[in-house]
């Protein structure tokens, strides 16, 4: 035939539409040309389909060849259609005769000028959307590791273009060479962090409480503190407060890794991204010429870090605001528009001051009170407002010191076993009652699933009318109020009077 389709899938975020690669071989002059909206990268595969094809002992066709990527208004980048381009100039000329249905095979893969297979990236949402349409898909055995994460798949993975070709014509069954992806699929839970623990942060028993309520309650949190008090070491130690990841949680920590990386990880954990205050944000948020994912959706289904907050810049700073409410940011660049999932937890930690140490017990403060006012007035309101916990740390006392010794002597690892079954017990009680935890509550779930006690609601409405917060603020103390009903296991979890003060302590104005 002259004519040949065949399947393939583009890169749109975390989606994986269809593209049909039709490949058409007429006469005239010697011609290659490839249409349908194809970035540079997919022109230049033409050489290395032809350079391919030839050194694996195929024919290159003479004649004018036209590959059409459809749909046309579609972009296409990478080097992903490689193979399909491939395999459909063969069936076109003649030269390979598939013995499986071509309409519900997707062939991906980048093709070496030996006619080797490289990995693409994506694979793994490429592969759920084959999936989901009942298509088998084939892909290069260096993406083989991607795919463990999805159990059941129907995949086959091949090294380079003659195995195809064998694998197609039915001459060599699926082996060794051609393994199926659900005969290697993993514990997704299997390598958590293990060895951090919260015991090993001296003193800051304000801080260690504030991290087991944001560890219940998904809360974000603000450390403030001079520098070596341990703000770093308790943000840390966040992830492994946290119960392992679920099935659905862990597919898309996956794909995302997928996206974002050729290398799949060998164990998947609630991730933890740390960006220096240097980066911008494209590379936070997201975005570049390609719409690429940023740290905060690296960071979904973990723990999002930003050390010394008021040096990021500002604009940085106010693009957090968005995925903070929704879980969700919108990248749009010219022709490339996409939605990333954004639920990640923030975790952050300032010094009190430009020099660092306000309230030091070691040192005294160099700054003016004018030094003061900038440094803090380069986190803005609505950004603060958005913060469930803010709390200030002290530096560490030589009591404190001593006794974090006595403690370690003691059986530290009990206790932190009682934390983490304390948090998990908490964050099920959640998810029962209102199918989602606490910081995620507001509107009329709010109203419904957080009860406050009459002497609750009178502390609460006074703290707001010394205070002066806006009800966004006055929301996320009942969010906090309720953690902190959960935590103790409360009768049918109503927010008694000290769980509202507790809630106010921790939120705490800068200045």
């Amino acid at each position: 035939m002259s004519v040949a389709r065949i399947l393939c899938r583009a890169q749109v975020g975390l989606a994986a539409p269809r593209v049909d690669v039709e490949v058409h071989l007429g006469a005239g002059l010697p011609c290659f040309n490839i249409v349908g909206l194809p970035a540079t990268e997919v022109k230049e595969s033409k050489e290395r389909v032809r350079a391919a094809l030839v050194n694996s002992g195929f024919e290159f066709p003479a004649g004018r060849i036209t590959v059409n990527l459809a749909p046309a208004d579609l972009p296409k980048d990478g080097g992903r259609f490689d193979l399909a381009i491939a395999v459909g100039i063969l069936v076109a000329s003649g030269q390979l005769a598939s013995r499986h249905d071509l309409t519900v095979l997707e062939l991906l893969g980048e093709l070496g000028l030996a006619g080797n297979l490289r990995s693409v990236q994506g694979a793994l949402p490429a592969a759920a959307a084959a999936s989901a349409q009942g298509h088998r898909l084939l892909l290069p055995a260096e993406n083989a590791a991607d795919l463990r994460w999805y159990p059941g798949l129907a995949a086959v993975v091949v090294a380079d273009l003659l195995e195809v070709c064998a694998w197609l014509e039915g001459r060599e069954a699926v082996s060794a060479g051609h393994r199926i992806a659900s005969e290697i699929a993993a514990n997704p839970t299997a390598g958590r962090l293990q060895g951090l623990q919260l015991t090993d942060v001296c003193g800051q028993a304000l801080g260690k409480r504030a991290l087991e309520v944001a560890a219940a309650g998904g809360h974000s949190l603000l450390l403030i503190g001079p520098p070596g008090c341990g703000k770093s070491m308790l943000a840390e130690r966040l992830p492994g407060l946290l119960p392992p990841l679920s099935e659905t949680e862990a597919l898309e920590v996956a794909m995302i890794s997928s996206l974002a990386s050729n290398v799949s990880p060998r164990s998947l954990e609630r991730p933890f991204r740390s960006p220096h205050h240097t980066a911008s944000a494209n590379a936070i948020i997201g975005g570049g010429s390609n719409a690429g994912p940023g740290e905060v959706t690296l960071a979904h289904r973990g723990v999002l870090f930003l050390d010394e907050l008021p040096e990021f810049d500002r604009r940085v700073l106010e693009a957090l605001r968005e995925p903070l409410e929704t879980g969700r940011v919108a990248v749009s660049r010219v022709g490339a528009q996409t939605e990333y999932p954004a639920g990640f937890q923030l975790i952050a930690a300032m010094n009190p001051c430009p020099c660092g140490y306000l309230g030091s017990r070691e040192m005294s403060c160099r700054c003016g009170g004018a030094s003061r006012e900038r440094y803090r007035s380069r986190l803005s309101g609505p950004l603060l407002d958005r913060l469930d916990l803010r709390v200030e740390l002290d530096s560490v006392s030589n009591a404190d010191l001593a006794e974090h010794r006595r403690a370690r002597q003691a059986n530290a690892t009990v206790a932190e076993q009682s934390l983490r079954q304390r948090i998990a017990s908490a964050r099920r009680r959640q998810l029962q009652r209102q199918a989602c935890l606490n910081a995620a509550l507001s509107g009329p779930a709010l109203a419904t699933h957080a009860r406050l006690s009459a002497a609750a609601n009178a502390v609460l409405l006074d703290a707001r009318s010394r205070q002066g917060t806006s009800l966004r603020a006055h929301d996320r103390v009942i969010r906090v109020a309720q953690t902190m009903a959960d935590l103790r296991d409360a009768a049918n979890a109503v927010i008694e009077e000290q769980d509202v003060v507790d809630a106010l302590s921790m939120r705490r104005a800068l200045g």
